[in-house]
């Protein structure tokens, strides 16, 4: 299974441009970019150093923020925070990487556009989203903020990332299932197409293990429960939407969506670890390994893994999220690392 990690994080740093016409200012396919997809990949190339020992990755890392860096980082947004969560792991002392996370930690908590009850606007390269709050925000700079508290020891940052998930849970959550819708606007107070969008989801089936192992002794009782629950809801939702062959549709609820990769490698990455931690009961392991067969299944002998969604914007028109074309992307090798190296811990 290492092997196979090996393989996947090897192919992430040589992934090449697809048919894929780019709708993003800032490519979110070319791992050379500050964006969004790259830091979902660079924190999988963390996990997999971490799981195998391989110096090579965390060199990898080293120089690759070196290099952007050189280059001069990007606007601050949501999506561009995302690769400050590895920068963490990284940091090191490295008197660079801490003005660095110092000066975007300080965005989020002052400079940030925020909505009613001061949620952070899913902001992005080239669109504000004004009144917009989305599930992919918790992941994207969230978890970063959270590390930046423990590390700096600012009691703020740590208290500003509880209201974000209270706040976020609250508006996003499906009351009927326990899945999370992808978004909510203030401007009209509703969730737009109210997609029950795979990626989506797993954001929060990844993010709140992770969140809660940052936090720590931060996080008091309550509030870990509060989120717990949530989890439970959510991983019980799931498993009545998956496919046996492991997978789930890019439309949690609709089968007619195609199957998608990068949700199905996050729920069973999520969920591994919810058992091992004892966060949800053990019936559900077999989902997570269910997901764990469908992720080597779906990895081409190069390392390549397919059926994996492009990034999706927040719509109003569920068709949108049906037409959203497959290639391979940083994240899904990321997430399938994860995946891979939870599962290998059973």
């Amino acid at each position: 299974m290492r092997e196979l990690s090996a393989k996947i994080a090897d192919k992430m740093t040589a992934i090449e441009k697809t048919q894929v016409n780019e709708d993003c200012p800032i490519s979110i396919i070319d791992i050379n970019k500050w964006e969004w997809a790259q830091g979902v990949g660079l924190y999988g190339l963390y996990r997999c150093y971490e799981v195998t020992g391989e110096e090579r990755y965390l060199e990898y890392l080293k120089n690759w923020f070196a290099s952007r860096i050189q280059e001069g980082l990007p606007e601050k947004n949501v999506n561009t925070c995302a690769p400050l969560l590895t920068l963490s792991y990284v940091y090191d002392g490295n008197q660079d990487y801490k003005a660095i996370m110092q000066e975007w930690a300080e965005w989020l908590m002052h400079g940030i556009l925020r909505t009613e009850e001061q949620a952070f606007v899913h902001m992005v390269s080239g669109h504000t989203n004004d009144g917009q709050i989305w599930d992919d925000t918790l992941f994207m700079c969230v978890l970063f903020l959270a590390r930046a508290g423990v590390i700096f020891e600012r009691k703020d940052y740590l208290e500003e990332t509880k209201r974000q998930f209270l706040v976020h849970l609250k508006y996003l959550t499906d009351k009927k299932t326990g899945l999370m819708y992808h978004g909510w606007t203030f401007f009209g107070r509703h969730n737009y197409s109210k997609a029950l969008w795979g990626r989506g989801n797993c954001w929060l089936t990844v993010g709140i293990p992770d969140y809660i192992d940052i936090m720590g002794e931060y996080l008091e009782e309550g509030m870990k429960q509060y989120l717990l629950g949530c989890l439970a809801a959510q991983i019980e939702a799931l498993s009545k939407c998956q496919e046996e062959n492991g997978m789930w549709h890019t439309l949690l609820n609709e089968k007619e969506s195609y199957e998608e990769l990068s949700a199905t490698a996050g729920f069973g990455y999520g969920i591994f670890k919810s058992v091992r931690k004892g966060y949800v009961d053990s019936y559900y392991l077999s989902c997570a390994q269910k997901a764990l067969k469908a992720v080597i299944r779906c990895t081409d002998e190069d390392g390549t893994v397919q059926q994996v969604s492009y990034g999706t914007g927040l719509s109003d028109n569920l068709q949108d999220y049906r037409e959203i074309p497959l290639c391979p992307m940083t994240y899904g090798q990321a997430l399938a690392i994860l995946c891979i190296s939870e599962g290998e811990r059973r």
